[in-house]
C-alpha cells in the first residue's frame, strides 16, 4: 500500500495515522501500569497543572466531560487521584494527583520514554526536533 502523499491524501490523515500507531504502541507500555493513554496523558497534566478542571482535562484529552468524568473515576477508584472541591464554584472539582499517582506516573513515564526513543531511533536529533517543532507549530495553528 502506498503512502497517502503517494495516493494524493490529505496530511490530517497521515498525522492521524501516526497518533493511532503511536496510541497502540505506547498504549502496550502502559498495560503493565494499568492506565490507557488518556489515564496517563491525564496523570502528567494534572502532576503539572494541579488543580484543573473536570472540562479542562475532557477538552486536553480530547473527549466529552462524561467520558473525562468516568476516566477519573477509575482513577479515582485506584487511589491515584483525587477531586477537591472548588472554592470558587461549588458545582466543580479540582483534580490532583495524588502520591500513589505520582509513583505511578514517575514508572509509566520511564516506559513511555523508552518506547518514545525507540520509535524515533531511525530519526536524527536535527530531524527530532524539526517534527516537535512541526507539531507545536500546527498545534499552535489550529487554536
Amino acid at each position: 500500500m502506498g503512502s497517502y502523499r503517494d495516493e494524493g491524501g490529505s496530511l490530517t490523515f497521515m498525522v492521524r495515522k501516526v497518533w493511532l500507531n503511536m496510541r497502540a504502541a505506547i498504549g502496550a507500555e502502559l498495560k503493565e501500569f494499568g492506565l490507557s493513554t488518556s489515564q496517563y496523558a491525564t496523570l502528567m497534566m494534572t502532576a503539572s497543572h494541579p488543580g484543573m478542571s473536570v472540562a479542562d482535562i475532557a477538552r486536553e484529552v480530547a473527549s466529552t466531560r462524561q467520558a473525562a468524568n468516568e476516566m477519573l473515576g477509575g482513577l479515582e477508584q485506584e487511589g491515584l487521584i483525587e477531586r477537591q472541591p472548588n472554592p470558587t464554584d461549588r458545582r466543580t472539582h479540582r483534580i490532583h494527583v495524588t502520591d500513589a499517582g505520582l509513583a505511578r506516573l514517575k514508572e509509566a513515564r520511564v516506559a513511555v520514554a523508552r518506547r518514545e526513543a525507540e520509535l524515533e531511533a531511525g530519526f536524527s536529533p536535527e530531524q527530532r526536533a524539526a517534527i516537535r517543532e512541526w507539531f507545536e507549530g500546527i498545534a499552535d495553528a489550529c487554536r
